[in-house]
Order: structure tokens, then sequence, then C-alpha cells
């Protein structure tokens, strides 16, 4: 039968518009037809050779998933690239190239597919093994062609005749006996079992098939296998080579006793199964060895017991899913349901060998083994063995592998456990009357986390019970499963929604969907289904807080969904999964609110003063959540507060911090858990307005609150943040219950205490503890602030400011700031209010003040761009503050302080970092275009309001170079903003980011096309251009990147229009800049950006010209001597671009002493060269000043 060729294809390739990730079919076989032709012209040459390879690598990989779809194409495959193999004229390396392309569609296929489709007529025999014999099996570049040799040597040795017929006359001419066919092939396939590459599976495939023949079997198979068992004794598993030996030795036997006949091999089975115990292999650390020797166990023992279908399996009559989705009411039992009727007259009378229990105790210690294959081999080797016993021996099989599931085993024993119930059950060797016994394991299996370090294990063993209930479900008639649908429902929606991996979710949602299609007996299946299907289970947080809610509606799920968060989730050893937990119970309250207040939390309170700290931790966020969502729904039901709590609930929960102190758990370690999760308490009993008010409790929470602040210092930098948070919540929240009196005020002798101290704590020599105490000051309501307000923005903006001894608090100062902006949104605007209660028209330039200052801090230490985080703060207090006056009082906005803003904002968005940069260019156009209403006084807004459309406000990416560079550099043309892109864009221009660099560098070069013709223009940005360098002279910054954006507008020809004039004061004034920055300077990458700058200046007409050629000719004699190189090529490609410089008649020597001198040399030989070509230049030669001084 001929293949679909490459023609019949055409009808059935996917079409340009086709973007489905799933292959309809093989649509590159044109394709690979031409490239399959092309062997022969490519094959000469190695880089055409490669591209071939790689080629057709990338079309096959692509079907690595959907193999199936290449099985019309094999054939007409196969055979074009054996044509070649055939040809007598085929070099080498084309046959080797033809089996090459022939591995790569075996190994996307499978050999087993592909091994029928050799061709096995008699004449390819000898061809076939004189190619194999021609090979050398160490050569590592022609492996493929070994392995693809021997197995189509395995299927050629099918051929029905008697191998002896292809001997004729054994006797050569020479007088000497040539060796017989058969043991031709039996020395290659010896020869290729203990090498250590592919072609050792081949050959073991070879084996197989070879020494089944009749007449192979005969002669040879008992000295073969002699053979084996006597390497496999000498061998050792410690050794590579034995190793090597061992497992072509194992794939041998596993693949003989597979393929052979029982009869055959039955005579061997013992002797072979002695000398794998002899082996020990078992406690070999090699898992390839491993495997192999569980998968020729297996083997052995079904060669030990007659292979039989066991009569005594349960089978499962009608598996229609249309018929389970349609069933009304109660399931009907199936008319096929289990057992056959006589079980005693099927179950034949016949001895089991005694060597079945030496096999099935092997097999049982193999589903413990630590690796994943190896357990994999044995549960299928348990489900295969235990089909061929008698009902008693397979139900006592059954029994030993339930005692894998004790707590004593280790979680590889649950794992290989689950893998071996799931294949019993799959094969109906698991008869229902043990499904009582299974299914409680199972649901065990399914909630499995075993704590190891910091970590834990059992995600695997979850997995495989998910894999069981899938299995259960195909395998049962849903009137077996009836007494435990609702213990396996639960168990899989609680997997499906709560378990901590995506695979674990997924797998449980697959189990869960299998058995509603194939059971048809899970409450709310359907709907249950939807909500959490494969994709939406995805997501951990959204199966925690939204998924949940909706099952949990459903009343068969709620109480074991609660359930199993209290008891198995809230002491998870993940602290994400227990934050989430207890937020899921605060969402699930509503659906069982008695229980939760009768039941839940009195089993939490004494949790949450247990010894256990993640019991600790998960119990007192549990109580909090719980507390809290029973109080909303008391409120929203129009009920007391207290309408779900007791004395004993008040009083558990009052207690928890008291206890907590008297055992002094805030302390160390555990503090870090503690301190956040009774802040969390605090502030949901805050808000849940319990009756607490004048209770000592109070004082001792704001003990807490104040004395975790003052720790934060103590804490892990990884935890502070949201110790910090929490403190600060919990802060506002009890201020807002419980420091406020009927008249809306505060106590003046509590306010005063709680400010003042506040305000104290900004100057404390702890970075941290003024972080605190600044957000905290920031989260105060107005009651507590009205009359103290310009006492505590001083306090705030000393923290802003930088001294020499905080220069790196950097955080502190984006506190601060961040403080800055929620006191004003607190205290509100009144323009002519006072400035101890309002934001208003004395104070409001103060606020902007200390505001501004921060998008000025460019403090670095060894975290890098620190002043960042301050820079970033400030632009959003900055946007928060000006949105809040011009929405209150927009006359408190003038017109310098506007300017600055958004001159400010406009220089942070053309810097070099994307971070801050789309920050910046955020708020810009934030209040570019606010309406509500406009913000007055922006510079320029019409001409900002046609670079930046509010149509493009939501899709252009600032992070992007590429968009936000051109958009920016536009601003250079507005009066306004130019001094500061251009400060902004210096950096970003003369900086070491590729990409930044890039788009800023061409987007500047775009503008300066534009204005190079515009004197006025030009003037203008010379002008800007020449102040930032002024201000930021020896501002290492701003200076050495814009020495190198310099150097680059330079070489571009930017100032072409200046160098016609002499002495342009740009030139001018741009050397003196120059000279004044590097002098004295070590920064080897200043020096080397002003030697770019002087030789571009070169091309200015005027008396310059002497002093930049005084300036290089100096640098040539610097003490670094790279510099003097540097210097020296430089200097060269310079006289070579402008050449008016020297006199030609001289140029050529110029040019010989610059490039043959060694200017890296001693200072002496290389001054005299230097001196030489200022005589020949006619430029003053340096003087030597002092020692120290740069030559």
């Amino acid at each position: 039968m001929d293949g679909a060729g490459p023609e019949e294809a055409r009808g059935q390739e996917l079409g340009p518009s086709t973007t489905r990730s799933v292959l309809e079919s093989f649509s590159e076989s044109r394709e690979v037809a031409a490239l399959l032709g092309s062997l022969g012209a490519v094959c000469g040459d190695l880089v055409s050779r490669e591209m071939a390879v790689e080629k057709f690598l990338g079309i096959m990989d692509k079907y690595q998933e959907q193999p199936h779809l290449l099985d019309r194409h094999l054939e007409w495959m196969m055979n074009s690239l054996l044509d070649i193999v055939r040809e007598n004229v085929s070099p080498p390396p084309l046959v080797h190239l033809a089996f090459k392309f022939l591995y790569i569609i075996t190994k996307v296929r499978g050999y087993k597919r592909f091994l029928p489709l050799f061709p096995h007529e008699v004449g390819d025999l000898q061809p076939v093994l004189d190619m194999l014999v021609d090979q050398d099996p160490k050569d590592s570049e022609s492996w493929e062609t070994r392995y693809m040799l021997l197995l189509w040597l395995s299927m050629i040795c099918l051929i029905p005749f008697d191998l002896a017929r292809f001997d004729g006359n054994i006797s050569s001419e020479e007088g000497h006996a040539r060796m017989p066919t058969m043991d031709r092939i039996l020395q290659i396939a010896k020869c290729y079992l203990i090498v250590s590459d592919k072609a050792r599976d081949a050959a073991a495939v070879l084996v197989s098939k070879f020494i089944v023949r009749p007449d192979v079997r005969q002669k040879r198979m008992a000295d073969f296998l002699d053979w084996t068992l006597s390497l496999l004794s000498k061998s050792s598993s410690q050794t590579m080579e034995g190793t090597v030996i061992i497992n072509g030795m194992l794939q041998a036997l596993a693949q003989l006793f597979k393929h052979g006949k029982r009869e055959d091999c039955l005579p061997y089975a013992a002797v072979v199964l002695q000398c794998l115990d002899n082996c020990k292999l078992s406690e070999s650390n090699q898992m390839v060895l491993r495997k192999l020797g569980m998968k020729l166990v297996q083997r052995l023992g079904l060669t030990f017991v007659k292979p039989k279908v066991a009569k005594w399996r349960y089978q499962r009559g009608c598996r229609s899913l249309a018929a389970n989705l349609q069933a009304q009411g109660p399931v009907m039992q199936n008319q096929v349901i289990t057992v056959a009727a006589n079980e005693a007259d099927d179950e034949e009378e016949y001895d089991i060998p005694g060597e079945i229990e030496n096999v099935v105790e092997q097999l049982l210690v193999g589903l413990k083994d630590k690796d994943t294959i190896v357990r994999w081999s044995a549960a299928k080797g348990i489900g295969r063995i235990t089909g061929r016993l008698p009902k008693e021996l397979a139900d006592d099989v059954i029994g030993s592998l339930l005692d894998c599931f004790s707590f004593q085993e280790t979680d590889n024993a649950w794992h290989g456990g689950c893998l071996a119930l799931a294949e019993l059950g799959r094969r109906g060797l698991l008869l229902p009357s043990r499904i009582s016994d299974v299914v409680p394991v199972i649901l065990k299996a399914l909630i499995y986390d075993e704590k190891r370090g910091a970590c834990s294990v059992g995600s695997n063993v979850r997995d495989a019970a998910c894999y069981v209930c899938w299995a259960f479900a195909r395998a049962y008639d849903p009137v077996e499963l009836i007494p435990f649908i609702n213990q396996i429902a639960s168990a899989l929606v609680i997997a499906a929604v709560f378990d901590r991996d995506i695979n674990c979710r997924r797998a449980a949602s697959a189990a869960f969907q299998e058995n509603v299609g194939r059971q048809g007996t899970f409450p709310h299946g359907i709907d249950i289904l939807t909500a959490a299907d494969y994709f939406a289970v995805g997501n951990r947080v959204n199966c925690y807080l939204t998924i949940s809610v909706y099952i949990a509606g459903f009343p068969e799920y709620t109480q074991p969904m609660i359930d199993h968060l209290v008891n198995v989730k809230i002491n998870h050893w993940d602290g994400v999964i227990r934050e989430l937990s207890t937020k899921a119970l605060h969402n699930l309250t509503p659906q069982a609110p008695d229980y939760m207040a009768n039941v839940v939390l009195p089993r939490l309170l004494p949790l949450s003063v247990g010894t256990d700290l993640h019991t600790r931790h998960g119990a007192i966020l549990a109580c909090a959540e719980i507390t809290h969502a029973l109080c909303k729904l008391a409120e929203e039901n129009k009920r007391s507060v207290m309408y779900y709590f007791n004395e004993n609930s008040l009083e558990g929960l009052k207690q928890i911090h008291q206890e907590l102190c008297r055992r002094q758990l805030y302390r160390g370690l555990g503090g870090e858990l503690m301190r956040p999760a009774v802040c969390t308490l605090i502030e949901k009993l805050s808000l849940s307005k319990m009756p607490f008010r004048g209770d000592p409790i109070i004082g001792g929470w704001q003990w807490l609150i104040n004395d975790t602040l003052r720790s934060l210092p103590l804490i892990s930098s990884a935890a502070r943040q949201n110790i910090k948070e929490s403190a600060v919540s919990a802060l506002a929240a009890l201020c807002n219950e419980y420091y406020i009196n009927e008249k809306g005020e505060a106590d003046p002798a509590l306010q005063d205490e709680l400010v003042t101290q506040c305000i104290s704590e900004l100057q404390n020599t702890e970075e941290m503890i003024r972080c605190g105490f600044s957000r905290a000051l920031g989260a105060l309501p107005r009651f507590l602030l009205k009359g103290r307000l310009q006492q505590v923005l001083e306090g705030l903006k000393k923290v802003t400011l930088i001294s020499p001894t905080d220069v790196s608090f950097a955080e502190a100062r984006r506190d601060a700031l961040i403080a800055i902006a929620k006191v004003c949104q607190t205290v509100g605007v009144k323009g002519e209010g006072s400035q101890e209660d309002y934001v208003c028209r004395d104070n409001v330039t103060q606020i902007y003040a200390a505001l501004l200052g921060g998008v000025t801090d460019y403090t670095t230490d060894s975290r890098g761009d620190v002043g960042g985080w301050v820079r970033e703060a400030a632009m959003t207090s900055l946007m928060e503050v000006t949105l809040l006056l011009v929405q209150n009082e927009v006359e408190l906005i003038n017109t310098d302080i506007c300017k600055q803003i958004m001159c400010w904002l406009a220089q942070q968005s053309a810097e070099k970092i994307d971070k801050f940069r789309a920050h910046a260019g955020s708020v810009f156009l934030t209040l570019l275009h606010f309406d509500h209403p406009p913000i007055p006084h922006i510079p320029h807004r019409e001409e900002l309001e046609r670079i930046f459309p509010r149509s493009e406000k939501e899709t252009l990416n600032w992070n992007a170079a590429s968009e936000a560079f051109p958009r920016i550099t536009q601003l250079l043309g507005l009066p306004a903003y130019q001094y500061y892109v251009l400060l902004g864009l210096s950096v970003s221009v003369g900086g070491l980011t590729e990409t930044t660099l890039r788009y800023s560098a061409q987007s500047l070069f775009d503008y300066m096309k534009k204005i190079q013709n515009d004197l006025s223009a030009m003037e203008s940005f010379c002008e800007s251009l020449l102040k930032v360098f002024e201000d930021n002279l020896r501002n290492d910054r701003v200076s050495v990147p814009l020495l190198t954006m310099l150097d680059q507008m330079l070489a571009n020809g930017c100032f072409d229009i200046f160098t016609v004039q002499q002495n342009h004061p740009f030139s001018v004034k741009l050397l003196t800049l120059c000279k004044e920055e590097i002098k004295k300077s070590k920064d080897i990458r200043k020096l080397r950006s002003s030697i770019g700058v002087f030789c571009g200046l070169i091309q200015f007409q005027g008396d310059m010209r002497d002093q930049v050629l005084f300036q290089l000719f100096l640098l040539l004699c610097h003490p670094f001597p790279v510099i003097r190189k540097t210097t020296a090529a430089q200097v060269y490609e310079m006289l070579i671009t402008y050449s008016d410089i020297v006199d030609p008649a001289i140029l050529d020597e110029v040019m010989a002493i610059l490039s043959d001198t060694n200017w890296e040399a001693e200072l002496p030989v290389v001054r005299e060269k230097r001196n030489c070509l200022c005589d020949l230049m006619g430029v003053p030669k340096p003087q030597l000043v002092s020692k120290s001084s740069a030559q």
C-alpha cells in the first residue's frame, strides 16, 4: 500500500487566517517533500546541511503533541529517505543525513508506529547487515544511523524463512568458515547492547524480535540468556561502564519477556528472577536501572501466571455519557452490573508459583521508590499481575497496598499507592466491596500535605488522588458510589478551589468533571463545573475569594468547605494560604453566620493563643475576618452589633492580645507573624464597632501599635513593609472608633500625647522608625489633626530634607512625602482658613516646597538609585495635592507652582529608568487632561494637548523608550520645558542602557534636524544646553552622560550652522566648561567622553582650534595609559575626518607618530613624541607643573 503523497495533503493545509494552536493536519508536507528532495544538494556544505536539519527539526517539533497527524505521511517520507540510503552512489555523509532525518521523524512519532513501515524484503537483509558491520560503534557523530539500522534489522529479521538458508556454502574461498547469518545478527545485537548511546535501545528491540524466532529460540536463546545473566552478575552499578551494561541487559530481558511466548520464557524466568534479586537494583542510585528492574520484575511475574482475564473482575455495563447526564432523580442500576454469575465454576484451579509472592513484594516496594517513573512502572505492574490472580490472592494484594497509606509512610508511598489504586480501579480489579476501605484513604490523600523544613511535600500525592477519583468515575456504576458521593464531591470541590498548587486544582476540576459526566450523581455538578472549570481554577486568589463563595451557596458544600479552611488551611505552612483562607472565611460567613458564630469562632479562640505559631497566626486572622463579617451582616440586617456574639466570644477576642503579651510572643521571629496578625485583629474589631470604648484593652492595643512601629528596625526587610502597613491601618481604625467623643472631637490630652509622640519619633536616628511614624501621622483622622496641622507638616517636612547624617534615609523621605499628601487630603482645603486646621493660603507654598524638593532627590547607595523611591512618592503626592486644590480652591494654585510641577514632571518623563519615567509620564498626562475643573496655568497647554492627545492617554506606553522619547523630545520646542527636558534627556542619551540610549538619541537627532537651519531656535537650544552643563558642573550623575551626549551631537553634525563662524560663543563656552569639568578628574569614563567632545570641537573655526589641540596634547601625556591610548586613536580619526586642520605636507608624519607610538609606554618616552607633534603642528608645548598634575 502506498502512503499518501505530499500532493494529497494540499487540500488539508491550514489557511493563513488560522490562529488556533491546535493543528489540524500536516500542513508542511510540500515543504518537507522539497526539503527531503534537496538533501543531496545541501549535503556537501556544512552550513546548508545544518540549516536543513534545523528547519526539519522546527517543523517536526510542532507535532510533538499531535504526532498522529503525521501518520498518513510517514510512508512517503520514509521511502524518500530510504531511496537515498539504497543508492550505491550516495556518499556516507548523505546516508547519515538521511538516517538523521529518519530519526527525527521517529523521535516525534515513536518507533513502535514507525517500525512496521520499514521495507522487510529478503533482499534487504544482507545490505543492512553489511551497513551495520561498516559502522563504528564509537563514532559519536553517526549514532542516528546505527539506531535506525538496528530498528530496520529488527523488522527484517521477522522474515518467515530459516536463516540457515541464507548461508549457502559457508566456507569462503580462502577455506575459512564464514560466520552464519544468525550468529552475525546476534553478534551485532550483543555489540550494541553494551554501548552508551541510543543504539542500545534499538538493540534491545532487535533482540526481542530476533530471539523469539523459532529457529533462533531453539539454537541460541539459552546461550543468549546465559550471556546476559553473566554480564548482569559481573557488572556493578557503581561504575559508569557497569551502569551502561546493566541498562542494556535489563532492556534486552524486559523486551524479550514482553514479546516472547510464555511457554518459551517460563523455563528461564525463575533463574532470571534470582539473578535480578542478586543485583539488588532497589539499592542502586540510578533511577533508570531501578525503573528497568521494575519493568523486568513485572514481566517475569506475568510469565509465571497464565495469561487469562480474571472472571471475578468488576465490569461496568452502560458507559454512555448522554444517558448519565439525562438521568432524572435517583440513578437506576444498570442492567449489567458486576461479577459473573458462577464464580466457583469460573475459577480454574491452578497453582500460583511461589515466585509470584516475591514479584508482588518487589512491586509493592517499588511503589515507595523515590522517583516517580519507578513508582508508576510498579503501579502498572501491580495492575497487570493482579488481573491474573485468583480473587483471594488479589484481595491480599489490595490489603497490602492499603498499608502504603499510613502516616508512618513517606509521601512516595502515598503517591505510589494512589497510582496503584487508580490502575486497579481502571482495570476493574478493585471490587465494590473494597470501596468502603479505599474512599477514606483517598479523602486523606486529597489533602495530604507534609511539612518539610520551610516548605512541604505532597502535591504529587494530591494530584494522584485526583487521578484515582477520575479513574473510579469511569470504572464504577453510579449505584456503587452513591454512599460516598457527598464525601467525594466535597473533597474534589475543596481540592479544586483551595489547593495551593495549580496542577492539583486543575486535576481536581478534571476529576470532578469526569464524575459529573460519568456518574451523574454529584450535587449541582453542572453548575459548579461551569464556575470552576480548568481555566477558572488557574487563578488562586479568584478560587479562594470568588469561586468558593459561589460553590458554598449550595448547602451540601457550605459546611465541608468552612471546616476544611478551619481545620487544614488556617494552619498551613505557607503564610499566603493562611491569609487567603481567612479572607475566604470572611466571604463565606454570610452563607452560614450561625455556624460561624456558634461553632467556628469558639473553636478558633483557643487556637489563637495556642502553642503552634502558624496555627496561632491563622486563627487570629480568622477571628478578625469572621468577626468583621458577622458585624457587617448584623448591620445590613438592622440588628445589634452584638447579635451574633456572647460574652465568652467578646472576652476571648479581648484576651488574645493580653495572653500574647503575657507570654512574650511578640518577641523574636514569631513576633513578625504575631504583630501584623494582632494589628489586623485591632483594625477589624475597630471597624466592627465592638463595644470596647473605655476598656483597658484599648490602651494595650495602642501600646502594641506604638511598639510595633518602634520595632521596625529589628524586623527582617521582607516582612517590614507588611507589618508597617498593618500597624498604620490598625491605628487609623482604632482612632476613628475609640478616640472620638459624641461631639466628633478628640480628648485634648489624648490628642496631645498621640500627636506629640508621633512627631518626636520623626527625628529618631533609626530610619524605619521615621518611616513608621510618618505613615502613622498620614493615617490619623481629621479630629486628631485639628489644631495641630502646622506642627505635623513641619515635622514631616524635616524628614524630607537631606542632611549629612541621614543622606541614605530614602525610605523615610518617601514615607514622609506620602504622609504629607494623606494629611492634606484628610484635613481638606479652605483658602482663608487657619493653617492649624486646613490646607490654606498660608501653608500651601510650604507644602509644595516640601513636595517639589523630593523630585530632585537622586541619592544613590549600595542598593542603587534609592532616590527614585522619593521622586516617585513626590510625583504622586504632587498630583494628589494639586487635584485636591483644583477641586476645592483652585485659586491657591499659582502660575509659578504649576510651571514648576509640569517642568519637573517633564524632566522625569525624559529620564533613563523606565519605571520612574512611566510614573512621571502618567502623572503628567493626568494633570494635563484633568477636567473637573481643568488645572490652571499649565504652560503651553494647547501644544501639549496636540503632542499628547486625550485619546492616547491610556494607550501610550511610557515604559517603552520607542514610544516615550519621540513624544517627549517634542517638548524641546516649548521654551518653558526646554531646559528641563534637556536635563532629563542628557542622562538618557548618555546612559548605558542600549534601548533607552538608541531611542532617546534618535528622537533628539530628529528634533535637531528640524531646527538645524533655524538660527534663533538653535541659539535658544544651545543656551539651554550650556546652562544644563553649567548648573551641573562636577555633578557626575549629569555631567558624564552629558559629555557623552555632546560627543554624539558633535559627531552627528548637530551644530554645523555655528562651525562657519569664527570663535562662535557656544564653542568657546563649551570648551571652557569641558576643561573645568575634567580638571583633576580621575574618572576614566568622564575623561574618555571629554576626548570625544574635544575632537568634535575641532570643527569650529578660529583661535579655539589651537586651544582644543592643546587640550588633546595634554591628554596625550595623561598619567593613565588608557587615556593616552584613547586620545591618540581619536586624534588619528579626527585628522582623517577633518583634513583641513593640518598642513598636507606634514600630515603623513603626524599620522605616523600617532599610529606607531606605543602610547602606553613610560611617560618620558611618550612626552618626547607628544612634543614632536606640538612642534610639527605649531601648538605650544604643555609645561610640566608638578608630578600630580595631568600632562
